[in-house]
Protein backbone atom coordinates (compact mmCIF):
# COMPACT_ATOMS: atom_id res chain seq x y z
CA UNK A 1 0.00 0.00 0.00
CA UNK A 2 2.60 2.68 0.88
CA UNK A 3 4.24 2.03 -2.87
CA UNK A 4 0.63 2.46 -3.88
CA UNK A 5 0.33 5.57 -2.08
CA UNK A 6 4.16 7.02 -3.55
CA UNK A 7 3.42 6.15 -6.76
CA UNK A 8 -0.04 7.70 -6.92
CA UNK A 9 1.32 11.04 -5.47
CA UNK A 10 4.17 11.22 -7.84
CA UNK A 11 1.72 11.30 -10.98
CA UNK A 12 -0.40 13.97 -8.64
CA UNK A 13 2.47 15.99 -7.43
CA UNK A 14 3.30 15.70 -11.28
CA UNK A 15 0.29 17.10 -12.32
CA UNK A 16 -0.49 19.40 -9.76
CA UNK A 17 2.17 19.96 -8.10
CA UNK A 18 3.24 19.78 -4.54
CA UNK A 19 1.18 22.71 -2.91
CA UNK A 20 -1.62 21.87 -4.85
CA UNK A 21 -2.29 18.30 -3.97
CA UNK A 22 -3.85 17.82 -0.38
CA UNK A 23 -3.63 14.59 1.62
CA UNK A 24 -7.69 14.45 0.79
CA UNK A 25 -6.77 14.32 -3.22
CA UNK A 26 -3.66 11.48 -2.04
CA UNK A 27 -6.55 9.29 -0.22
CA UNK A 28 -9.00 9.86 -2.49
CA UNK A 29 -6.95 8.97 -5.63
CA UNK A 30 -6.01 5.82 -3.52
CA UNK A 31 -9.05 5.32 -2.36
CA UNK A 32 -8.43 5.03 1.31
CA UNK A 33 -8.24 6.78 4.43
CA UNK A 34 -6.57 9.73 5.66
CA UNK A 35 -5.49 6.86 8.92
CA UNK A 36 -3.84 4.65 5.96
CA UNK A 37 -1.63 7.54 4.54
CA UNK A 38 -0.59 8.73 8.55
CA UNK A 39 -0.14 4.47 8.99
CA UNK A 40 2.90 4.97 6.14
CA UNK A 41 3.54 8.64 6.40
CA UNK A 42 3.94 11.66 9.19
CA UNK A 43 3.37 14.20 6.75
CA UNK A 44 3.26 14.83 3.28
CA UNK A 45 6.59 16.58 3.33
CA UNK A 46 7.60 12.66 4.71
CA UNK A 47 6.04 11.95 1.45
CA UNK A 48 7.95 13.82 -0.51
CA UNK A 49 11.20 13.18 1.12
CA UNK A 50 10.70 9.43 0.31
CA UNK A 51 10.28 10.34 -3.64
CA UNK A 52 13.41 12.31 -3.66
CA UNK A 53 15.65 10.16 -1.88
CA UNK A 54 14.13 7.10 -3.58
CA UNK A 55 14.58 9.05 -6.99
CA UNK A 56 18.24 10.54 -6.24
CA UNK A 57 19.41 7.17 -4.74
CA UNK A 58 18.20 5.29 -7.72
CA UNK A 59 20.47 7.52 -9.93
CA UNK A 60 23.67 6.99 -7.69
CA UNK A 61 23.12 3.56 -7.73
CA UNK A 62 23.48 3.45 -11.63
CA UNK A 63 25.78 6.18 -11.75
CA UNK A 64 28.28 3.71 -9.95
CA UNK A 65 27.85 0.92 -11.76
CA UNK A 66 28.61 2.85 -14.85
CA UNK A 67 32.07 4.32 -12.88
CA UNK A 68 32.82 0.83 -11.75
CA UNK A 69 33.68 -0.51 -14.78
CA UNK A 70 36.69 0.25 -15.60
CA UNK A 71 37.22 -1.74 -19.25
CA UNK A 72 35.24 1.43 -20.18
CA UNK A 73 36.84 4.75 -21.21
CA UNK A 74 35.64 8.21 -20.18
CA UNK A 75 33.91 8.89 -23.27
CA UNK A 76 31.76 5.54 -23.17
CA UNK A 77 31.06 6.26 -19.50
CA UNK A 78 29.97 9.98 -20.27
CA UNK A 79 27.60 8.35 -23.34
CA UNK A 80 26.04 6.32 -20.37
CA UNK A 81 25.39 8.62 -17.91
CA UNK A 82 23.64 10.59 -20.37
CA UNK A 83 21.83 7.34 -21.87
CA UNK A 84 21.19 6.69 -18.13
CA UNK A 85 19.16 10.11 -17.78
CA UNK A 86 17.43 9.72 -20.86
CA UNK A 87 15.96 5.95 -20.22
CA UNK A 88 14.47 6.94 -16.74
CA UNK A 89 12.64 9.14 -18.63
CA UNK A 90 10.82 6.36 -19.20
CA UNK A 91 10.55 4.67 -16.03
CA UNK A 92 10.87 7.76 -13.74
CA UNK A 93 9.87 11.02 -16.02
CA UNK A 94 7.27 11.53 -13.22
CA UNK A 95 9.57 11.44 -10.12
CA UNK A 96 12.49 13.71 -12.00
CA UNK A 97 9.85 16.24 -12.32
CA UNK A 98 8.77 16.17 -8.85
CA UNK A 99 12.75 15.84 -7.63
CA UNK A 100 13.68 18.60 -9.57
CA UNK A 101 10.29 20.81 -9.46
CA UNK A 102 9.74 20.17 -5.76
CA UNK A 103 12.62 20.30 -3.95
CA UNK A 104 11.81 23.87 -2.67
CA UNK A 105 9.57 22.54 -0.66
CA UNK A 106 11.57 20.19 1.69
CA UNK A 107 12.53 21.99 4.96
CA UNK A 108 15.55 22.94 5.75
CA UNK A 109 16.80 19.40 7.95
CA UNK A 110 15.33 17.83 4.11
CA UNK A 111 16.78 19.33 1.90
CA UNK A 112 20.60 18.61 3.73
CA UNK A 113 19.97 15.00 3.27
CA UNK A 114 19.26 15.83 -0.64
CA UNK A 115 21.78 18.46 -1.77
CA UNK A 116 24.62 16.49 -0.75
CA UNK A 117 23.26 13.55 -2.70
CA UNK A 118 22.51 15.69 -5.93
CA UNK A 119 26.34 17.13 -5.42
CA UNK A 120 27.55 13.71 -5.34
CA UNK A 121 26.10 12.79 -8.53
CA UNK A 122 26.91 16.07 -10.59
CA UNK A 123 30.65 16.00 -8.48
CA UNK A 124 30.65 12.23 -10.33
CA UNK A 125 30.69 13.57 -13.68
CA UNK A 126 32.68 16.28 -13.17
CA UNK A 127 35.77 13.90 -11.48
CA UNK A 128 34.91 11.81 -15.13
CA UNK A 129 35.80 14.73 -17.13
CA UNK A 130 38.66 15.81 -15.41
CA UNK A 131 39.89 12.01 -15.91
CA UNK A 132 39.31 12.95 -19.18
CA UNK A 133 41.26 15.61 -19.48
CA UNK A 134 44.11 13.70 -17.71
CA UNK A 135 43.85 10.32 -19.71
CA UNK A 136 43.80 12.97 -22.96
CA UNK A 137 40.06 12.17 -24.13
CA UNK A 138 38.85 15.54 -23.59
CA UNK A 139 40.81 18.61 -23.90
CA UNK A 140 42.70 20.10 -21.35
CA UNK A 141 41.69 23.60 -21.90
CA UNK A 142 38.09 22.47 -20.75
CA UNK A 143 36.79 23.78 -17.87
CA UNK A 144 35.35 20.59 -16.09
CA UNK A 145 32.63 21.93 -13.81
CA UNK A 146 31.08 24.40 -16.48
CA UNK A 147 31.22 20.99 -18.81
CA UNK A 148 29.71 19.08 -15.95
CA UNK A 149 26.68 21.95 -15.55
CA UNK A 150 26.16 21.77 -19.57
CA UNK A 151 25.95 17.64 -19.47
CA UNK A 152 23.56 17.97 -16.50
CA UNK A 153 21.55 20.52 -17.91
CA UNK A 154 21.15 18.79 -21.38
CA UNK A 155 20.13 15.97 -19.67
CA UNK A 156 18.17 17.15 -17.01
CA UNK A 157 15.77 19.25 -19.04
CA UNK A 158 15.17 16.66 -21.07
CA UNK A 159 11.76 15.08 -19.11
CA UNK A 160 10.44 18.04 -19.67
CA UNK A 161 10.30 17.78 -23.85
CA UNK A 162 11.37 14.04 -24.38
CA UNK A 163 8.67 11.08 -25.43
CA UNK A 164 9.87 7.47 -24.89
CA UNK A 165 7.33 6.69 -27.61
CA UNK A 166 8.69 9.63 -30.09
CA UNK A 167 10.32 9.37 -32.97
CA UNK A 168 13.70 9.45 -31.24
CA UNK A 169 14.25 6.50 -29.45
CA UNK A 170 16.48 7.23 -25.61
CA UNK A 171 19.80 5.60 -27.17
CA UNK A 172 19.63 8.02 -30.05
CA UNK A 173 18.75 11.20 -27.96
CA UNK A 174 22.07 9.93 -25.37
CA UNK A 175 24.31 9.48 -28.49
CA UNK A 176 22.94 13.08 -30.13
CA UNK A 177 23.49 14.82 -26.85
CA UNK A 178 26.80 12.84 -26.41
CA UNK A 179 28.13 13.66 -29.45
CA UNK A 180 27.20 17.36 -29.33
CA UNK A 181 29.28 17.26 -25.98
CA UNK A 182 32.15 15.44 -27.22
CA UNK A 183 32.81 17.15 -30.53
CA UNK A 184 33.17 20.24 -28.06
CA UNK A 185 35.27 18.48 -25.54
CA UNK A 186 37.13 16.45 -27.45
CA UNK A 187 40.89 16.18 -27.96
Amino acid sequence: MKEKITEQSIRLFEKKGFSETSIQDIVDANGVTKGTFYYYFSSKEELLMDIQLRYINDLLEQQENIMRDESKNCKTKLYEMVHMLISNIKTQGASAKVFFREMRNLNEERLAEIIPKRDQFRLTIEDLIKEGIETGEFRSDLNASIATFGVLGMANWSYQWYNPEGDQSEEEVARLFTDMILKGIEL
